[in-house]
């Protein structure tokens, strides 16, 4: 197993910005060992179902043994209560434990854009864009309340870029784990500016907000090609530097990062010229913006060497990871309920009516089946019913009662 996990991770869902697939950075990352990764695409969370159903079927092998052994224990406790069976209840949990250790999590989260002051505030350059901030949801709470701000940066906050705000982030704190991101961050930017006074104030803001599930993110993009962007590593080592500082002074972890943005280190030539793309550039222009080409996924080995010197911070993103509950995103279709009038017909009157096994034959058993069953097959009989009645009660209107074949 791995003593790494990535935690800042984007997608092609970061629109222009991001080149990797999702099955292909679960793939990679289930390869090298990690027991899961975050997916933190720019101010959206449009990949998040993608990534989760995934990471689910990755799973199902695992979740399939461990369902068995849930219900063996079943059958065990209905036997009654001695040593023998204690015994035997205690080595199938032990199994399940062994099994749920080799799945892959999934930690479903955002790089969210923060207001430089609140989302409401939209004039002119201070207010564009905004802090970058990577949140992960914990758990379904934390979730939830991540869907929420993402949604507020939409609709409430946008300018240039979705913001959320200092705000929201109290509002919605619960169930979250936050980051201090790359240099786009707050605190990594108000150190470039020399307002160290003014970064530490940001630190403890965080820090009493989120306590230990608040940590100081270190990256390390060193590169030696000239086709790419030499400029960010100097001032990433001059961050890391107060950031250590002040990690030991305020007590806050640090984990390592690699901004993720392709897959592999061969996928940097073409991840250059979708930023030229996205900025409207030439491949030529020498002014254009750049990225490091150090941002493919990259993997544990790779990261050990990068960060020999803090190897606390690889290992402290296994903590998070071991933080983030597994939990479910799904949850059913939202149907409309529509008002049937009662002389037309009811649920009850339809039950009398029809049977489970006239349900079946109409409806075929694995279409009854994963409709989910006698109870909501026999809602869906009813309303297709009624449906028919209103469009032959429009027809009559429309086209009178002589109809053709064709109108019919």
């Amino acid at each position: 197993m791995s003593n790494f996990v990535h935690l800042h991770v984007h997608s092609q869902y970061s629109l222009l910005d991001g080149q990797a697939s999702i099955p292909n950075l679960v793939e990679k990352a289930i390869a090298d060992g990690m027991k899961g990764i975050a997916l933190t695409d720019h101010g959206a969370m449009f990949g998040i179902k993608e990534f989760y159903n995934y990471v689910k079927k990755k799973n199902s092998k695992y979740d399939g043994v461990i369902k068995e052994l849930k219900n063996e224990i079943k059958k065990i406790e209905q036997e009654g209560e001695n040593d023998l069976i204690k015994n035997q209840i205690n080595e199938l949990k032990q199994k399940i434990k062994e099994e749920e250790s080799k799945k892959f999590k999934p930690i479903l989260g955002c790089e969210c854009y923060v207001a430089r002051r609140n989302r409401h505030l939209k004039e002119g350059k201070s207010d564009m864009s905004g802090w970058h901030l990577v949140v992960l949801a914990k758990n379904l709470q934390g979730y939830k309340n991540l869907i929420k701000m993402v949604s507020h940066s939409w609709t409430q906050g946008f300018y240039m870029r979705p913001r959320i705000d200092k705000e929201l982030l109290e509002k919605y704190k619960e169930g979250l784990i936050i980051s201090s991101a790359c240099l786009g961050g707050e605190i990594p930017q108000k150190i470039l500016k020399g307002e160290t006074e003014e970064a530490e104030k940001a630190v403890e803001w965080f820090k009493s907000l989120w306590g230990d599930d608040y940590y100081l993110e270190l990256q390390r993009h060193k590169t030696s090609r000239p086709d790419s962007n030499i400029e960010a590593y100097p001032l990433q080592q001059k961050v890391n530097e107060e950031l250590i500082r002040i990690a030991k002074k305020y007590d806050v972890k640090l984990i390592a990062t690699n901004d993720v943005h392709f897959v592999d280190e061969a996928d940097a030539d073409a991840h250059d010229r979708l930023i030229c793309l996205s900025t409207g550039k030439d491949l030529d222009d020498p002014r254009r913006m750049r990225y490091t080409k150090q941002e493919w996924m990259k993997t544990t080995a790779e990261m050990q060497e990068i960060f020999s010197d803090v190897p606390e911070a690889l290992t402290n993103t296994l903590e998070i990871a071991d933080k983030v509950e597994y939990y479910s995103i799904d949850s059913d279709a939202l149907m409309p309920f529509f008002t049937i009038e009662d002389s037309f017909g009811t649920e009850e009157g339809y039950k009398e009516k029809y049977s489970q096994e006239d349900l079946i034959k109409e409806f075929g058993e694995k279409e009854y089946k994963r409709l989910g069953g006698y109870n909501k097959v026999i809602r869906i009989k009813l309303e297709s019913d009624y449906l028919r009645h209103l469009t032959k009660n429009g027809a009559d209107k429309r086209y009178g009662k002589d109809r053709s074949d064709q109108i019919i």
